[in-house]
């Protein structure tokens, strides 16, 4: 997953290639190589995409339906799915004519140094979210799983350091991103088992739900009536409130893997525009169908009393149910085994960021590596609640990622003698940024109403 300049092998990246040329200012034919030829299978790629599609944004998803409805989150749903496909649709069409299967050289291409460093910093911002994403969740999990089966208790600031230290830290020290792919099939297989126990636990847990959940969820009064039991354990097909703003980033944040696609479409074998297209829409469809019946069976589940982040809701039912804490420890493994993963991209960047042209040396490699944990731990131990980090990051990069920089880069890569500034795919390709860019200012509008309206009411949630 390295960011470099890469060769195209096949015939038809080659004709790409030297279709471009010819329009390249100065005349100058530019130096492409590879690394290695692809040799990643089909099948294997699409496994590949989903462990990167796939995220912690699925623990969410749940909370996300309970605050639309199940009419109004599928809408959302296929919307941010369909748009994700049109996008790596932009980037391969942008990468094929360039020659370029990096997003950070694509920017470099489109808009020179600042293009570079606007996809890099980007591309920081965004993983830095995933990371701290993760973290948390290995913050908020973790004392529970020890203290049930060890009996004994360490605060989850502090489990976090040492998680940090002893087992992420030494995975981003390895120089090569390869040797970390064996933990990819591991990592899914562990959401695969969480979605099998979600739908499990749904015919498990009946509604209303115990007393002890009632007596420790605000506002308890709500359920002492059969009419308020009846309305709390109804299902809705289209609800909007406050916490509507939180949805689509949160959506949008689950299906960004738009960094990791064009490293993908380099190590895939007989490597086309075409058969990486259909790459990206299997592992969109798949997560898509993992996305929806995790939120679905979540919330049928808990209905309105669901969490911001699901398996807490589970745990104030029973915290000593053996599958929950199975789930939970798988979950624990897959989020800690993918912040090294994340974090290659981060340190890919501001290697670019900061030393350019500098070769590859140990000391910059280590002291990256531990300066982003550092930052990410602090992250973790000061935000409040990961709708915070969900949010945020999702109203701010995920967009970025998904519609304004694919967009831009497409009208700015593909020569006007190809396709003119007013033909339709460049005039959809700005609607596009465009609509990216109205998505972000709405939902950072959105999540500071709800900061500074809802505070009180909110502080307490997570």
């Amino acid at each position: 997953m390295f960011m470099v300049y890469y060769r195209f092998d096949g015939l038809d990246s080659m004709a790409e290639r030297d279709e471009f040329l010819p329009h390249k200012s100065g005349g100058k034919k530019e130096i492409h190589f590879t690394d290695f030829e692809g040799k990643t299978s089909f099948g294997m790629s699409i496994f590949n995409l989903s462990n990167a599609i796939m995220g912690s944004g699925i623990l969410g998803l749940a909370f996300a339906m309970s605050n639309t409805g199940i009419i109004l989150f599928l809408i959302l749903l296929v919307f941010i799915a369909i748009l994700s496909s049109y996008s790596i649709h932009l980037l391969l069409k942008s990468a094929g004519v360039v020659g370029i299967r990096a997003y950070e050289q694509l920017g470099k291409r489109a808009f020179g140094h600042p293009g570079k460093m606007l996809a890099a910093c980007i591309i920081t911002v965004h993983n830095i979210g995933a990371m701290s994403s993760y973290l948390f969740i290995v913050k908020s999990e973790l004392p529970l799983v020890i203290q049930t089966f060890l009996e004994w208790f360490l605060e989850g600031n502090y489990l976090i350091m040492i998680v940090s230290a002893a087992i992420i830290l030494p995975l981003a020290l390895m120089k090569q991103l390869g040797y970390l792919g064996y933990t990819s099939g591991f990592s899914l297989s562990c959401m695969v088992f969480f979605l099998i126990s979600v739908i499990y636990k749904k015919f498990n847990i009946l509604c209303p739900l115990g007393e002890e959940y009632h007596n420790v969820t605000e506002p308890a009064e709500d359920f002492t009536s059969s009419n308020g039991t009846d309305e709390f354990c109804e299902a809705k097909m289209f609800t909007i409130n406050s916490q509507t703003a939180y949805t689509i980033p949160i959506l949008a944040f689950a299906f960004v893997c738009h960094p990791e696609v064009l490293p993908i479409y380099t190590e895939l074998r007989d490597a086309t525009k075409k058969r990486m297209q259909t790459v990206a829409n299997i592992s969109i469809l798949a997560m898509f169908v993992m996305y929806l019946l995790t939120a679905l069976f979540g919330y049928l589940t808990f209905y309105a009393a669901v969490e911001p982040e699901l398996l807490h809701t589970y745990s104030r039912v029973d915290p000593l149910d053996t599958l929950i804490l199975c789930v939970r420890l798988a979950v624990l493994v897959a989020v800690t085994l993918t912040v090294p993963v994340v974090l290659f991209p981060i340190r890919r960047a501001v290697l670019q960021i900061l030393f350019p042209e500098k070769p590859f040396h140990w000391a910059r490699h280590i002291s990256i590596a531990i300066c982003l944990i550092f930052i990410v731990n602090l992250l973790v131990i000061f935000v409040p609640s990961i709708r915070d980090i969900f949010g945020l990051i999702g109203a701010t990069s995920a967009p970025s990622l998904i519609f304004i920089l694919p967009g831009i880069f497409y009208i700015r890569i593909i020569p006007e003698e190809q396709e003119p500034l007013l033909s339709r795919p460049k005039i959809q390709a700005a609607c596009f940024a465009a609509l990216g860019f109205i998505f972000m200012v709405m939902s950072l509008s959105f999540i500071i109403i709800d900061w500074v309206t809802g505070e009180a009411r909110s502080g307490g949630g997570h």
